[in-house]
Protein backbone atom coordinates (compact mmCIF):
# COMPACT_ATOMS: atom_id res chain seq x y z
CA UNK A 1 0.00 0.00 0.00
CA UNK A 2 1.26 3.44 -0.88
CA UNK A 3 2.47 5.66 1.91
CA UNK A 4 2.03 8.88 -0.06
CA UNK A 5 0.32 8.26 -3.38
CA UNK A 6 -2.57 5.77 -3.63
CA UNK A 7 -1.72 2.91 -5.96
CA UNK A 8 -4.85 2.84 -8.09
CA UNK A 9 -6.13 0.25 -10.51
CA UNK A 10 -7.43 1.89 -13.64
CA UNK A 11 -11.00 1.26 -14.70
CA UNK A 12 -9.64 -0.16 -17.96
CA UNK A 13 -7.43 -2.73 -16.22
CA UNK A 14 -10.47 -4.62 -14.94
CA UNK A 15 -12.57 -4.02 -18.04
CA UNK A 16 -16.29 -3.28 -18.12
CA UNK A 17 -17.88 -6.70 -17.69
CA UNK A 18 -17.76 -6.97 -13.91
CA UNK A 19 -20.17 -5.84 -11.23
CA UNK A 20 -19.14 -2.85 -9.14
CA UNK A 21 -18.66 -4.73 -5.89
CA UNK A 22 -16.64 -7.46 -7.63
CA UNK A 23 -14.35 -4.74 -9.00
CA UNK A 24 -13.87 -3.32 -5.52
CA UNK A 25 -13.21 -6.73 -3.97
CA UNK A 26 -10.67 -7.75 -6.64
CA UNK A 27 -8.76 -4.49 -6.20
CA UNK A 28 -8.82 -4.69 -2.40
CA UNK A 29 -7.69 -8.31 -2.24
CA UNK A 30 -4.80 -7.59 -4.62
CA UNK A 31 -3.54 -4.77 -2.40
CA UNK A 32 -4.69 -1.68 -4.26
CA UNK A 33 -5.61 1.38 -2.23
CA UNK A 34 -7.91 2.91 -4.83
CA UNK A 35 -9.90 2.16 -7.95
CA UNK A 36 -10.43 4.27 -11.03
CA UNK A 37 -13.84 4.72 -12.61
CA UNK A 38 -14.81 5.97 -16.02
CA UNK A 39 -18.13 7.68 -16.49
CA UNK A 40 -19.22 4.51 -18.29
CA UNK A 41 -18.32 2.16 -15.43
CA UNK A 42 -20.00 4.49 -12.95
CA UNK A 43 -23.16 4.38 -15.08
CA UNK A 44 -22.83 0.58 -15.20
CA UNK A 45 -22.99 0.60 -11.39
CA UNK A 46 -26.13 2.74 -11.53
CA UNK A 47 -27.60 0.30 -14.04
CA UNK A 48 -27.07 -2.50 -11.52
CA UNK A 49 -29.64 -0.66 -9.44
CA UNK A 50 -27.16 1.03 -7.14
CA UNK A 51 -27.67 4.59 -5.99
CA UNK A 52 -24.80 6.87 -5.06
CA UNK A 53 -25.25 6.01 -1.39
CA UNK A 54 -25.10 2.28 -2.25
CA UNK A 55 -21.87 2.78 -4.18
CA UNK A 56 -20.35 4.67 -1.26
CA UNK A 57 -21.52 1.94 1.14
CA UNK A 58 -19.80 -0.76 -0.95
CA UNK A 59 -16.56 1.24 -0.91
CA UNK A 60 -16.76 1.74 2.85
CA UNK A 61 -17.59 -1.93 3.44
CA UNK A 62 -14.36 -2.99 1.75
CA UNK A 63 -12.17 -0.10 2.91
CA UNK A 64 -11.67 1.15 -0.63
CA UNK A 65 -11.85 4.53 -2.34
CA UNK A 66 -12.38 5.78 -5.87
CA UNK A 67 -9.23 7.83 -6.50
CA UNK A 68 -9.33 8.39 -10.26
CA UNK A 69 -12.09 9.73 -12.52
CA UNK A 70 -12.12 9.67 -16.32
CA UNK A 71 -12.63 10.35 -19.23
CA UNK A 72 -13.61 13.60 -20.94
CA UNK A 73 -13.13 13.55 -24.73
CA UNK A 74 -14.02 15.61 -27.81
CA UNK A 75 -13.68 18.78 -25.74
CA UNK A 76 -12.07 20.73 -28.59
CA UNK A 77 -15.05 20.26 -30.92
CA UNK A 78 -17.14 23.34 -31.68
CA UNK A 79 -20.34 21.30 -31.85
CA UNK A 80 -20.14 18.68 -29.14
CA UNK A 81 -22.87 16.09 -28.83
CA UNK A 82 -25.22 16.13 -25.87
CA UNK A 83 -23.78 12.75 -24.92
CA UNK A 84 -20.32 14.28 -24.54
CA UNK A 85 -21.65 17.31 -22.67
CA UNK A 86 -23.54 15.04 -20.30
CA UNK A 87 -20.54 12.76 -19.86
CA UNK A 88 -18.49 15.79 -18.85
CA UNK A 89 -21.07 16.74 -16.23
CA UNK A 90 -21.09 13.14 -15.04
CA UNK A 91 -17.34 13.32 -14.48
CA UNK A 92 -17.78 16.52 -12.47
CA UNK A 93 -20.43 14.79 -10.35
CA UNK A 94 -18.15 11.78 -9.80
CA UNK A 95 -15.36 14.05 -8.60
CA UNK A 96 -17.68 15.62 -6.05
CA UNK A 97 -19.14 12.28 -4.97
CA UNK A 98 -15.82 10.51 -4.49
CA UNK A 99 -13.68 13.44 -3.38
CA UNK A 100 -11.42 13.23 -6.43
CA UNK A 101 -9.90 16.49 -7.64
CA UNK A 102 -8.65 15.59 -11.11
CA UNK A 103 -10.18 14.18 -14.29
CA UNK A 104 -8.27 12.30 -16.98
CA UNK A 105 -8.89 13.81 -20.43
CA UNK A 106 -7.85 12.83 -23.92
CA UNK A 107 -8.31 14.33 -27.35
CA UNK A 108 -8.33 12.24 -30.49
CA UNK A 109 -9.03 15.14 -32.85
CA UNK A 110 -6.01 17.06 -34.13
CA UNK A 111 -6.25 20.84 -33.95
CA UNK A 112 -3.72 23.65 -33.72
CA UNK A 113 -2.16 24.46 -30.36
CA UNK A 114 -4.05 27.75 -30.34
CA UNK A 115 -7.48 26.22 -30.93
CA UNK A 116 -6.85 23.32 -28.53
CA UNK A 117 -5.58 25.66 -25.81
CA UNK A 118 -8.68 27.88 -26.13
CA UNK A 119 -10.98 24.87 -25.84
CA UNK A 120 -8.97 23.59 -22.88
CA UNK A 121 -9.40 26.98 -21.24
CA UNK A 122 -13.17 26.72 -21.69
CA UNK A 123 -13.18 23.19 -20.26
CA UNK A 124 -11.11 24.30 -17.27
CA UNK A 125 -13.58 27.12 -16.65
CA UNK A 126 -16.48 24.65 -16.63
CA UNK A 127 -14.51 22.37 -14.32
CA UNK A 128 -14.24 25.07 -11.65
CA UNK A 129 -11.74 24.02 -8.98
CA UNK A 130 -11.33 20.53 -10.42
CA UNK A 131 -8.09 19.77 -12.27
CA UNK A 132 -8.21 18.80 -15.92
CA UNK A 133 -5.43 16.30 -16.61
CA UNK A 134 -4.51 16.22 -20.30
CA UNK A 135 -3.02 12.89 -21.34
CA UNK A 136 -0.74 12.86 -24.41
CA UNK A 137 -1.23 9.73 -26.54
CA UNK A 138 0.85 9.01 -29.66
CA UNK A 139 -2.16 8.22 -31.88
CA UNK A 140 -4.15 11.27 -30.74
CA UNK A 141 -4.39 14.98 -31.44
CA UNK A 142 -2.00 15.54 -28.53
CA UNK A 143 0.60 12.93 -29.46
CA UNK A 144 3.46 13.78 -27.15
CA UNK A 145 4.72 15.80 -24.20
CA UNK A 146 5.78 18.69 -26.42
CA UNK A 147 2.30 19.47 -27.73
CA UNK A 148 0.68 18.58 -24.42
CA UNK A 149 2.84 21.10 -22.62
CA UNK A 150 2.31 23.75 -25.29
CA UNK A 151 -1.46 23.38 -25.02
CA UNK A 152 -1.52 23.40 -21.21
CA UNK A 153 0.80 26.39 -21.04
CA UNK A 154 -1.11 28.35 -23.70
CA UNK A 155 -4.41 27.77 -21.90
CA UNK A 156 -3.15 29.90 -19.04
CA UNK A 157 -5.24 27.92 -16.55
CA UNK A 158 -4.00 26.94 -13.11
CA UNK A 159 -6.21 23.85 -13.22
CA UNK A 160 -4.89 22.65 -16.60
CA UNK A 161 -2.30 19.93 -15.99
CA UNK A 162 -0.79 16.81 -17.55
CA UNK A 163 -1.10 13.07 -16.98
CA UNK A 164 1.87 10.95 -18.03
CA UNK A 165 1.51 7.28 -18.96
CA UNK A 166 4.42 4.87 -19.50
CA UNK A 167 2.88 3.18 -22.54
CA UNK A 168 2.11 6.45 -24.30
CA UNK A 169 5.54 7.79 -23.40
CA UNK A 170 7.50 4.91 -24.89
CA UNK A 171 5.28 4.51 -27.93
CA UNK A 172 5.87 8.21 -28.68
CA UNK A 173 9.60 7.36 -28.65
CA UNK A 174 10.35 9.97 -26.02
CA UNK A 175 13.57 9.86 -24.00
CA UNK A 176 13.55 10.25 -20.24
CA UNK A 177 15.52 13.49 -20.18
CA UNK A 178 12.93 15.91 -21.62
CA UNK A 179 10.81 16.41 -18.50
CA UNK A 180 11.90 19.85 -17.35
CA UNK A 181 11.33 21.26 -13.87
CA UNK A 182 8.73 23.66 -15.27
CA UNK A 183 6.74 20.89 -16.95
CA UNK A 184 7.05 18.59 -13.95
CA UNK A 185 5.18 21.09 -11.80
CA UNK A 186 2.20 20.63 -14.13
CA UNK A 187 1.97 16.84 -13.83
CA UNK A 188 -1.04 15.86 -11.73
CA UNK A 189 -0.81 12.06 -11.92
CA UNK A 190 0.88 9.13 -13.62
CA UNK A 191 -0.11 5.77 -15.05
CA UNK A 192 2.37 2.91 -15.31
CA UNK A 193 2.48 -0.27 -17.37
CA UNK A 194 4.83 -1.83 -19.94
CA UNK A 195 4.99 -2.70 -23.63
CA UNK A 196 6.41 -5.18 -26.07
CA UNK A 197 9.61 -4.24 -27.85
CA UNK A 198 7.97 -3.98 -31.26
CA UNK A 199 4.90 -1.75 -31.58
CA UNK A 200 1.85 -2.40 -33.71
CA UNK A 201 1.78 -0.57 -37.05
CA UNK A 202 1.07 3.16 -36.73
CA UNK A 203 -2.33 2.76 -38.37
CA UNK A 204 -3.47 0.38 -35.63
CA UNK A 205 -1.37 1.60 -32.72
CA UNK A 206 -4.49 2.44 -30.72
CA UNK A 207 -5.51 -1.22 -30.94
CA UNK A 208 -2.36 -2.15 -29.06
CA UNK A 209 -3.07 0.51 -26.46
CA UNK A 210 -6.60 -0.77 -25.89
CA UNK A 211 -5.93 -4.52 -25.99
CA UNK A 212 -2.29 -5.50 -25.57
CA UNK A 213 -0.39 -3.70 -22.83
CA UNK A 214 1.76 -5.42 -20.23
CA UNK A 215 2.09 -5.16 -16.46
CA UNK A 216 4.88 -2.87 -15.18
CA UNK A 217 8.31 -4.43 -15.48
CA UNK A 218 7.17 -7.46 -17.50
CA UNK A 219 7.79 -6.08 -20.99
CA UNK A 220 10.69 -4.84 -23.09
CA UNK A 221 10.44 -1.19 -22.11
CA UNK A 222 12.05 0.56 -19.17
CA UNK A 223 9.17 1.06 -16.75
CA UNK A 224 11.72 1.56 -13.98
CA UNK A 225 13.31 4.36 -15.98
CA UNK A 226 9.94 6.06 -16.37
CA UNK A 227 9.28 5.85 -12.63
CA UNK A 228 12.78 7.14 -11.88
CA UNK A 229 12.13 10.10 -14.19
CA UNK A 230 8.98 10.93 -12.20
CA UNK A 231 10.80 10.57 -8.89
CA UNK A 232 13.82 12.63 -9.97
CA UNK A 233 11.49 15.38 -11.21
CA UNK A 234 10.03 15.53 -7.68
CA UNK A 235 6.52 14.99 -8.99
CA UNK A 236 3.94 14.22 -6.33
CA UNK A 237 1.20 12.43 -8.28
CA UNK A 238 -2.37 12.45 -7.03
CA UNK A 239 -2.32 8.73 -7.80
CA UNK A 240 0.03 6.12 -9.15
CA UNK A 241 -2.37 4.64 -11.65
CA UNK A 242 -1.87 1.14 -13.02
CA UNK A 243 -3.40 1.06 -16.48
CA UNK A 244 -2.73 -2.33 -18.03
CA UNK A 245 -5.30 -2.78 -20.78
CA UNK A 246 -4.83 -6.38 -21.85
CA UNK A 247 -7.28 -8.88 -23.26
CA UNK A 248 -4.93 -11.72 -22.34
CA UNK A 249 -4.47 -10.69 -18.72
CA UNK A 250 -8.16 -9.89 -18.23
CA UNK A 251 -9.08 -13.30 -19.66
CA UNK A 252 -7.55 -14.82 -16.51
CA UNK A 253 -10.33 -13.21 -14.47
CA UNK A 254 -10.50 -9.92 -12.63
CA UNK A 255 -8.96 -11.24 -9.41
CA UNK A 256 -5.92 -12.60 -11.24
CA UNK A 257 -5.66 -9.43 -13.35
CA UNK A 258 -5.70 -7.28 -10.23
CA UNK A 259 -3.15 -9.44 -8.41
CA UNK A 260 -0.79 -9.71 -11.41
CA UNK A 261 -0.77 -5.99 -12.11
CA UNK A 262 -0.44 -4.98 -8.45
CA UNK A 263 2.38 -7.40 -7.63
CA UNK A 264 4.45 -6.30 -10.61
CA UNK A 265 3.74 -2.63 -9.91
CA UNK A 266 4.98 -2.95 -6.33
CA UNK A 267 8.07 -4.80 -7.53
CA UNK A 268 9.00 -1.91 -9.85
CA UNK A 269 8.24 0.71 -7.21
CA UNK A 270 10.33 -1.03 -4.55
CA UNK A 271 13.28 -1.04 -6.93
CA UNK A 272 12.93 2.57 -8.04
CA UNK A 273 10.84 4.57 -5.59
CA UNK A 274 10.76 2.56 -2.34
CA UNK A 275 9.37 5.36 -0.20
CA UNK A 276 6.12 5.11 -2.16
CA UNK A 277 5.33 1.63 -0.85
CA UNK A 278 5.32 0.12 2.59
CA UNK A 279 7.51 -2.82 3.44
Amino acid sequence: MSKKYPITISSWTLGDQCKFEDRVIAAKEAGYEGIGLRAETYVDALNEGLYDEDIMAVLEKHGMKVTEVEYIVQWAEDNRSYEQKYKEQMCFHMCDLFGVNHINCGLMENYSVEHTAQKLKELCHRAGKRIIGVEPMPYSGIPDLKKGWEVVKASGCDNAMLILDTWHWVRADQPYDILTEEIAKKVVSIQINDAYDRPYAKTILRDESMHDRLAPGTGAKDTAGFVKMIKDAKIEPAVVGVEVISDEILARGIKEAAAHTYDNTVKVLRETWPEVVED
